[in-house]
């Protein structure tokens, strides 16, 4: 079978990488789309994936700039699926694809975790044949995006324990970084500043950076979404921030480190998966997923920066096994 799995963001890397090899294992023959935006070219030749850049660069924080990038997109996608002939086409929270495949009669399936992000995902999920959610997303809140229940397949836990299950930290990643293995290791995650859900200044994440950068007994390694991010916090110069100057092992950073501050989703969730404490800074309204993993304790809202841990962790500490994957594969060909 031919599929075509569309990349548009950097944490669908980590959560296609294992589904793509799977895939191939069984005899697949798989594609792969993208677009450059954050870490995404980069994390995606980290993971030995072969793809295709497809469409102009992400719009920018106005809806007016992301209407006109989309559209832009859709018109590119179309040009490259000619000839191709896909049996199947995948996504996770990447809203081109299902538009573009349902214009063409491919059949596809929209998978995502915030479900809050309601001008997005009402697009992905009226114009998919299948939304692949986790359990904890209420049905109610996905009627508001077209996603009725008959079209909706889901799946226990979270997206993050199906692709980091068994992970291996590699050293290499502190290494390559020059990290003090004797300093508390603090793995920072940027705002979401150029997203439409994020419209919520936060000066908390700001005092975060001043406190942590200041700390002799601290490293912390800032991963930004985008080079602007990057730029500016290296102008604060502060000398406990690190800030790596392209794409690096983030899993495998944020298994060895002792403590995750992050304003967005995934690094925190993959965090909670790896058995990392975790605190959100994150402005916006939260999702059922993070929802749950609070009342679980296995995520801590950050209110002060005073409220912060800060001590080294157990080098034993243990990981949880995480899901298989291949249940995933199995939601998502409920599509045909």
């Amino acid at each position: 079978m031919r599929i075509w799995i569309d990349v548009s963001n950097s944490p669908q890397v980590p959560f296609f990488a294992p589904l793509i090899a799977l895939l191939e294992a069984r005899g697949h023959e798989v594609e792969v789309t993208t677009r450059e935006y954050a870490q995404t070219l980069g994390l995606l030749r980290l993971h030995g994936i072969a793809h295709e850049v497809v469409g102009p660069r992400h719009g920018g924080a106005g809806v007016l700039g992301k209407g006109r990038a989309q559209a832009g997109r859709v018109r590119a996608l179309r040009r490259f699926t000619r000839g191709r002939h896909f049996e199947l086409a995948v996504s996770h929270a990447s809203h081109d694809l299902p538009l573009v495949a349902r214009s063409l009669g491919i059949p596809s399936a929209y998978a995502f975790d915030y479900e809050l992000a309601r001008l997005q995902h009402g697009v992905g999920c009226r114009a998919a044949r299948r939304v692949v959610v986790p359990e904890a997303v209420p049905q109610e809140r996905l009627d508001r995006l077209g996603a009725r229940a008959r079209k909706v397949r889901r799946y226990p836990g979270f997206k993050e324990e199906y692709y980091l299950g068994g992970l291996e930290p590699e050293d290499a990643v502190l290494q390559e970084l020059g990290l003090d293995s004797r300093r508390v290791l603090v793995v920072l995650r940027t705002p979401p500043e150029v997203s439409l859900y994020h419209r919520h200044g936060n000066p908390l994440f700001d005092q975060v950076l001043a406190r942590l950068g200041a700390d002799p007994g601290v490293q912390a390694v800032v991963l930004p979404r985008t080079a602007e991010q990057g730029d500016a916090i290296r102008a604060l110069d502060l000398p406990s921030l690190v800030v790596p100057e392209r794409a690096v092992d983030a899993r495998s950073l944020v298994a060895l480190s002792d403590l995750v501050v992050s304003a967005g989703g995934t690094m925190n969730r993959e965090a909670a998966a790896l058995g990392v404490p975790v605190y959100t800074t994150f402005a916006g309204r939260v999702g059922a997923v993070d929802e749950a993993l609070i009342a679980e304790e296995r995520l801590r809202p950050l209110r002060s920066v005073d409220e912060l841990e800060l001590e080294k962790r157990p080098a034993t500490a243990r990981r949880p096994a995480g899901r298989d994957p291949s249940l995933l594969l199995d939601l998502f060909f409920t599509a045909l």
